[in-house]
């Protein structure tokens, strides 16, 4: 019996009655340098994350408290988020808020709110941390990755905890002040 060739997009196991999991669910990240054609020299990639910035009927943002052992911000509040794999950003962002959250958003009810610019070392890789608003969503915030976050709470936007996230922060307070660009550890 021949195996089925998956086309392309789609996971090997996808259609054997194994369910698609997070993140074999979705085809190995390019992780090839540069070709020449594909940018100019001296170009640098950059990791692309996506934020929800959720507000409920009272203003407030959902922010997740970060396991204490997690590999970043352990013991921090921070937006619910994720990595770009092979997606666009706002499928990125309806696949996130399910799995972490159990939160449904339809990617037409989403809005850019901010965008963060940052880079944490002259070693590290730049990065894009896009911030999308949801206008209309579904469930209620619940945790499902535990390892990752232990709660997710609801905050004054003006009134934050002191261990957020510090581009999480920036990016609630220019979403306060309407401005929809900053950047981060840029010298």
């Amino acid at each position: 019996m021949n195996a089925a060739v998956p086309g392309p997009g789609r996971h090997p196991d996808e259609g054997r009655g194994v369910p698609p999991r997070h993140p074999t669910a979705h085809p190995p990240p390019g992780n090839a340098p540069l070709l020449p054609h594909e940018a100019p020299e001296g170009t640098e990639l950059h990791i692309v994350g996506v934020h929800l910035y959720l507000q409920d009927d009272n203003g407030r943002v959902l922010l997740g408290l970060r396991h204490p052992a997690s590999a970043f911000a352990g013991g921090e509040w921070h937006a619910l988020a994720g990595h770009c794999e092979r997606e666009e950003t706002t499928s990125c962002l309806v696949r996130e808020s399910r799995e972490e959250a159990g939160l449904i958003i339809e990617p037409d009810e989403v809005e850019p709110a901010h965008l963060v610019h940052s880079v944490d070392s002259p070693a590290a890789r730049p990065r894009i941390q896009l911030f999308y608003r949801a206008r209309h969503w579904s469930g209620v915030p619940q945790v499902r990755e535990p390892d990752r976050c232990v709660e997710w709470r609801w905050w004054n936007p003006k009134d934050l905890p002191a261990n957020v996230v510090p581009y999480t922060r920036q990016a609630v307070e220019a979403n306060l002040s309407g401005r929809l660009y900053s950047h981060m550890g840029w010298t």
